[in-house]
């Protein structure tokens, strides 16, 4: 290769450089009124927020956060030990190489910055809220005592003053759109609302239904920078926990809605499935299992979740698959099992002899038990948390056993232990409901169930449809008088119709 091309080669080399833009991060940091020898650099993810770099001072007390690779888009923090108070930047694929110079005491208001054009603009309008919120703030002080004359006008002075803030924010968004800035700006901005007609309850519904479809108007899920931000999740778990109702079918749907807007943001898109499925998983409210169930088939099974290791995923879906057939609304499982020996003998012989022993026995099924509610009961006489609960089982039985309702406790103990149920039966009273045990676990009940604890409790109606599950012995009553009161009126409602 010829000097000459050697030195063209570097010429263009380095101008490609200049002209689309610099590697990696460096931001300066020179904060007056700061005698910390520490600076850190954090940022926002999801509901959390993290450090990304710790920095000291340089000879002229710079603070200058640098890295080869580029930062992720989104909203940082400059955060100032030791009370960690902090204040905001923004950072872009295109800016990563700019100044901020403040006070540490005030830094909003003495925010000067060089080389980010969007940071600039950022804290422009922080200064425009900054001037007008004192403005709005005794205007209202004075609407406390004004007159019925003075207070229209103060009253026209703050509406004046609140079409000047949207002006403002309408300028950005439509000239400095691209900017991160614009897209802050825009997310707190309203959808008008329109007028509707009907009663108030018909009025109310439709406000309802009307702010729940535009929720999202002015913010763009798929925005990849807004997962680094403080307002996505708070929007996202508003629109999910407060504009949804809380009932399984509803915030899958909803869900799936989410999902789909955030698609376009790969990582914004994985972010939230693994918080939605963790969050479903831990959940201790009855029937939300549903929802993790809807988002494991939906999902995990059809490949959506490519980052998963092939044994999580494994574990996932088959979770999934063992809680689906026990899912509140579906037909429990039948059980074929066998009345206790409140006797406890187990004859002296070997597994099989035992077992045909067992099989002469009289045998019981969850599907013939006959009553209008069946409360599935599992327990363990070694279980701490049994014993303290069967007090209340008694009570709820005493209370609710001529109300329709019939208990079927199984002990989980296998044949050679049998003595165990048996003597905790007689010593607790329990004998006056249906005692069954499956001896040899041919029925695998355990894993149909999902039971991996105990006490479990499910309560059935006539056809045998999982109503309510993995509740408390305390709160059993409570659920079944509430069950009671909901069918009677149901049977009233349909009484009346007729």
């Amino acid at each position: 290769m010829n000097r000459q091309y050697f030195s063209l080669l570097l010429t263009l080399t380095f101008f490609s450089i200049t002209l689309f833009g610099q590697a990696g991060y460096q931001i300066e940091v020179k904060l007056a009124n700061y005698d910390q020898e520490l600076l850190m650099l954090g940022y926002h993810y999801g509901d959390k927020q993290y450090i990304k770099d710790s920095v000291r001072a340089n000879s002229d007390g710079k603070f200058i956060f640098q890295g080869e690779e580029a930062l992720d888009a989104g909203v940082y923090l400059v955060v100032m030990p030791p009370d960690n108070q902090y204040f905001q930047l923004l950072i872009d694929k295109q800016e990563q190489h700019f100044s901020v110079q403040t006070d540490a005491k005030s830094p909003n208001a003495n925010m000067q910055i060089e080389g980010s054009s969007d940071n600039k603009l950022f804290y422009d309008y922080m200064a425009f809220l900054g001037k007008k919120r004192p403005e709005a703030d005794r205007l209202k002080k004075q609407m406390e005592t004004a007159s019925a004359g003075d207070k229209a006008k103060i009253q026209k002075q703050l509406e004046d003053l609140n079409t000047s803030v949207k002006a403002y924010q309408k300028n950005i968004v439509a000239n400095q759109s691209s900017t991160l800035t614009a897209t802050l700006v825009k997310s707190g901005m309203e959808t008008p609302m329109p007028e509707f007609t009907g009663t108030e309850k018909e009025i109310q519904l439709q406000r309802y239904k009307h702010y729940k479809a535009h929720y999202f108007d002015n913010l763009n899920l798929g925005d990849e920078r807004l997962v680094r931000s403080p307002i996505l999740f708070q929007r996202i778990d508003y629109y999910l926990n407060k504009l949804t109702v809380q009932a399984p079918d509803s915030i899958a749907k909803s869900i799936d809605f989410i999902l789909e807007k955030v698609k376009p943001a790969d990582e914004t898109f994985k972010y939230y499935l693994v918080h939605f499925l963790n969050t479903y998983a831990a959940s201790k409210i009855v029937g939300m299992d549903a929802v993790y169930v809807h988002i494991a088939e939906k999902y995990y099974a059809k490949g959506l979740a490519p980052w998963t290791e092939a044994e999580q995923l494994k574990k996932i879906t088959d979770n999934a698959k063992t809680l689906k057939p026990i899912l509140i609304g579906k037909t429990a499982p039948d059980l074929k099992m066998y009345e206790i020996d409140l006797e406890g003998t187990i004859a002296a012989a070997d597994a099989a002899d035992e077992y045909q022993r067992w099989k002469a026995k009289r045998s019981i099924s969850l599907h013939e038990v006959d009553a209008p509610y069946t409360v599935l009961f599992v327990w363990d006489p070694d279980c701490g948390h049994c014993k303290k609960s069967m007090p209340k089982m008694l009570e709820f039985y005493e209370n609710f056993k001529n109300r329709g309702v019939e208990v079927f406790a199984i002990c989980t103990k296998t044949y050679d232990e049998m003595p165990a149920c048996a003597e905790t039966i007689k010593e607790k009273g329990m004998i006056k409901w249906i005692n069954a045990i499956d001896p040899f676990m041919k029925s695998k009940y355990k894993q149909i169930y999902d039971i991996r604890s105990t006490p479990q409790v499910f309560i059935l109606n006539s056809e045998k449809e999982i109503i309510s599950k993995k509740i408390g012995a305390e709160q059993l009553s409570e659920v079944m008088e509430r069950i009671l009161e909901i069918d009677g009126k149901a049977e009233k409602k349909s009484g009346d119709s007729k």
